[in-house]
């Protein structure tokens, strides 16, 4: 008798990370060769302004129904309802205290505007990614390390500080040995290559600083 042997079945192998990493640094090849999307800032949820305002406003308004709701039980007004009512009617206009009060609240309103057209989140970094739908930041302080790094690793540099932005990476660094205009020439090379592989999605502008610094 011959019995059948069933064929084990094909199991498929996990992708393996270095696959995926090739695959990815492949996309974002062929994206910095044509035309880059559009990348958006991250917008912030302004959680403490918003909730600051929230309980303000609620504050105000839970107090002034509460006594609107006493006097339509039949009870007298509460004092300070009666003198702020009387202080809107008897002041006049340019009186200094109505003009203090106007500039506060118009700078408050001015800054809730500003915090709600603008996104916010300064200290990160949008990167390049392989579609639209995928969205990365960097911090800013990790840039900023990672940059000072590559700086450290130049030959005759001894110290160096980074500064970075949106816009701009400022960089100052300590030169102790060599002249410095090569140390100047090395570290703008060295800064661009690890500028080059952060990815950013808008590099920013470099500016390099070096001074010797002797013994």
């Amino acid at each position: 008798m011959k019995r059948d042997q069933a064929h084990p079945a094909e199991t498929e192998q996990p992708t393996a990370p270095d696959e995926v990493t090739s695959r990815t640094v492949g996309q974002l090849a062929k994206q910095s060769a044509g035309p880059r999307p559009t990348v958006r800032r991250p917008w912030s949820a302004r959680r403490i302004p918003a909730a600051l305002t929230a309980l303000l406003i609620g504050a105000a308004a839970g107090t002034l129904l509460f006594d609107i709701i006493r006097v339509h039980a039949g009870r007298t007004a509460a004092a300070w309802r009666t003198r702020l009512a009387d202080e809107l009617a008897t002041r006049p206009l340019d009186d200094t205290w109505m003009q203090i009060s106007a500039v506060v609240i118009g700078l408050l309103g001015l800054w809730l505007i500003v915090m709600a057209l603008t996104p916010g989140l300064r200290d990160q970094l949008p990167l390049r990614t392989p579609d639209a739908q995928t969205h990365a930041v960097l911090d800013g302080d990790a840039a900023a390390l990672l940059l000072r790094d590559a700086a450290m690793h130049v030959p005759g540099v001894s110290a160096a500080r980074i500064r970075i932005s949106r816009n701009r990476v400022g960089a100052r660094a300590d030169v102790r040995f060599r002249a410095p205009a090569d140390v100047k020439a090395d570290l703008l090379v060295a800064l661009r290559e690890e500028l080059a592989r952060l990815a950013l999605a808008r590099p920013p502008r470099l500016a390099v600083r070096v001074r010797p610094r002797r013994k």
